[in-house]
């Protein structure tokens, strides 16, 4: 398995120009790297790729296509980097840390009102893959999102998807923005610990976080997005969460190497749809399984709905995100959002073919 790293005060190289940023990106690409992958390995254009959590679910792709070993087959040296939450993976991505981050396709519209120009190039999903779970504690209190007013809620970050999340389920139920409280607790133990402690009431967070809270009877569901139906009833339509996105300028400048990245990562999905939750389980690094192999794979199964089977963007996604954050969001809901340049199908419509 290639290495992972964390990425550190990615905030303040975030203020550097657009363009000095993609020149950034472009000789980051042009290194070479041989990170030994645990299917094949072997030197190949190097291209890094900062994922929102390494062993989250919702992010698997990145991970199993590694494992499967299909960047090697399409000459790529992919270094999968990680950080706790989307929010970082958007941050290393501008600063030009990156060339590609695993995130929520939702960034590539936030970041469009903020004059950076970024779009999904394939999209792993077409749900959220999200739980909103309530501390066993405070169950009886907590029966909607109605309760969220005076509540300690957890989220990965600020500015994360799960905060875009949260406030939007707050909003549409009739609960101001500034009356709950938004807690930065990451996920895995750092989100069970503060259950625990009682640092927050709830909160939001994806499997095999779930399946751990649930397994140990910290929490119990509240919301449950990680289905096609679960999006319907909690959106109103799909809702494209996961993503590999990049800045435009360099795919414009690199559509050969995006290809190659496209043509794995469809061939994963497809991979995905036609092997259960115990084989996928198998071919991840025995480390993401926390010792408890049926746990994650359980953990797996239930996040499975939320994925495309070939990359493409659902219909109505787009608008339903957008929609989403207009409610909430100061920036975009006085902002015209051009959903066209947030997402393009050009490259895993090719790979499908």
């Amino acid at each position: 398995m290639r290495k992972t790293a964390r990425y550190s005060a990615l905030a303040a190289a975030g203020l550097l120009a657009l363009s000095s940023l993609t020149a950034c990106a472009n000789d980051a690409a042009s290194s070479t790297a041989d990170s030994g992958s645990d299917a094949g390995g072997g030197k190949g254009e190097h291209v890094k790729i900062m994922v929102g959590g390494l062993d989250k679910v919702i992010y698997m792709p990145a991970m199993l296509t590694q494992r499967l070993g299909y960047f090697s087959e399409q000459g790529l040296d992919v270094e999968l980097l990680s950080e706790p939450a989307g929010v970082q993976a958007e941050t290393a991505l501008v600063s030009g840390q990156v060339q590609g981050a695993v995130g929520f396709y939702d960034h590539t519209l936030d970041l469009q009102t903020k004059g950076k120009s970024v779009e999904s190039v394939v999209q792993f999903s077409h749900a959220p893959g999200e739980v909103e779970l309530v501390s066993a504690k405070r169950a009886d209190d907590i029966t909607s999102p109605k309760d969220f007013k005076g509540k300690k809620l957890g989220i990965t970050g600020l500015g994360s998807s799960t905060d875009f999340l949260t406030k939007y389920l707050a909003v549409k139920n009739g609960v101001k923005v500034s009356d709950f409280s938004p807690v930065a607790v990451g996920a895995g133990p750092t989100f069970i610990s503060a259950l625990q402690k009682g640092a927050i009431d709830g909160g939001m967070t994806t499997d095999p976080t779930v399946a751990t809270v649930l397994q140990k009877g910290l929490g119990k569901v509240l919301i449950d997005m990680r289905t096609p139906k679960g999006s319907m009833e909690a959106f109103g339509g799909p809702y494209p969460s996961s993503s590999l996105y990049m800045q435009t300028d360099w795919v414009n400048g690199h559509k050969e190497t995006v290809q190659k990245l496209a043509n794995a990562f469809v061939k994963t999905l497809g991979w995905m749809a036609s092997h259960s939750a115990s084989e996928i389980a198998a071919k991840m690094p025995a480390d993401y399984s926390q010792g408890d192999k049926a746990l994650y794979a359980t953990a797996i199964g239930s996040t499975l709905p939320m994925f495309t089977k070939d990359g493409v963007m659902p219909a109505g996604g787009p608008e339903t995100v957008e929609k989403v954050l207009k409610a909430f969001n100061p920036n975009i809901k006085n902002a015209k959002v051009d959903l066209g340049k947030t997402f393009t199908t050009e490259f895993v419509k090719k790979a499908a073919g």
